[in-house]
């Protein structure tokens, strides 16, 4: 078998151990004759491998009683509009910028009522955390947004936006289940499955019960409720399967291998590895201040465009896959993800020593 090092941003590098485990039950998951792939949703199996999924999620993360988990379709995407139609009911809420995925759910909320800016760090290319400790936040808001971590710019928030008591709203598609984090600070947490647990086409929802109700703007289509979901245990209409049964495999790897505490341990371990050695010498720069540089998502430049094209086609005859930056921003970026080994990392660092040595 023949593996790249693949330092995708998303759709991104699972666990070797739960990809194997997917291709031995293919064709015949648990004795049912029948691929995850084949199955009814309201089978039992599958209503097993629903429930196991969220009670491992909910281990994992110590999310308290009082939280609703949901498994549901389009993307990340679609919260950015399911939010303020389920949660906008002043028709006011307010956003913090730090990135692409931040600017596009403030655009999507200004559909439907007064998305207010509260911050940005667009004035520096989205290179840092604005600070959040006195958001100009008024009564009349309904939530506060944030991403907490951006994917593109590869800054996270160290420390959580003063809501000045409103619910706080995040976005952790890049970040989520990489390090323990204290659910009841947030109202809402979404997630993008593709880029730390699972294939394309999840998207996990952690709310508080009390936010879930009837009371929506009006004309919400029923597919965007949070309430038809919650109602039906995430199976109002047919789930997406085989991506939730993938996810549920990570949840026990990631259980398996001692948790969220020694999943942050590893992850801090690989990315000071990888500043260190950014930090250490002047042919490639990391792009973020440091104080708010992401674990997950590592973005550097060397400067010279053309040479940048050539590290990113070198890398990837030797192996390295997917080091290009974001289209949006260009350099280099590497997503080291709770699946990416340290020997990963390490070997990417070996190649960029040999790039820097052969093209100074």
């Amino acid at each position: 078998m023949s593996r790249v090092w693949n330092f995708s941003a998303g759709p991104a590098v699972l666990p070797v151990e739960v990809l194997q485990e997917a291709a031995d039950e293919m064709l015949d998951y648990k004795g049912t004759g029948m691929s995850v792939m084949e199955m009814s949703h309201r089978s039992k199996a599958f209503e097993t491998i629903i429930q196991e999924a969220e009670a491992d999620l909910r281990t994992l993360m110590n999310i308290p009683d009082n939280y609703e988990v949901l498994f549901l379709q389009g993307g990340a995407h679609t919260q950015f509009a399911m939010v303020p139609l389920n949660f906008m009911k002043n028709r006011k809420a307010g956003y913090v910028i730090t990135g692409q995925w931040a600017t596009k759910a403030h655009k999507e909320a200004a559909l439907f009522g007064e998305a207010v800016e509260l911050a940005s760090s667009k004035d520096k290319t989205f290179s840092y955390i604005p600070d959040c400790s006195d958001l100009p936040i008024t009564d009349d808001m309904d939530y506060v947004y944030i991403c907490e971590n951006n994917t593109i710019y590869g800054t996270k928030y160290k420390t959580l936006p003063n809501t000045k008591g409103k619910i706080l709203v995040s976005d952790q598609s890049s970040c989520f289940l990489s390090e323990p984090v204290d659910v009841s600070k947030y109202g809402m947490i979404y997630a993008g499955a593709q880029k730390n647990v699972g294939p394309a086409g999840v998207v996990i929802c952690i709310i508080r019960k009390d936010l879930i109700s009837d009371d929506v703007l009006p004309g919400t289509p029923t597919m965007l409720k949070y309430k038809t979901h919650s109602d039906n245990d995430s199976l109002y209409n047919t789930p997406p399967a085989y991506g939730i049964y993938v996810c549920g495999k990570v949840f026990k790897w990631l259980l398996k291998n001692g948790g969220l505490e020694a999943m942050k341990e590893k992850n801090e371990k690989k990315a000071n590895l990888f500043y260190d050695y950014l930090d250490s010498q002047d042919f490639y720069k990391g792009t973020v201040v440091k104080e708010d540089r992401s674990l997950m998502n590592i973005p550097f430049v060397i400067g010279d465009k053309e040479m940048e094209e050539k590290f990113v086609k070198e890398a990837k005859a030797a192996g390295f896959e997917n080091l290009k930056g974001h289209r949006s921003v260009g350099g280099m970026r590497a997503s080291i993800y709770n699946a990416m080994p340290y020997e990963g990392v390490e070997a990417l660092i070996e190649f960029m020593k040999k790039f820097a040595a052969e093209n100074k």
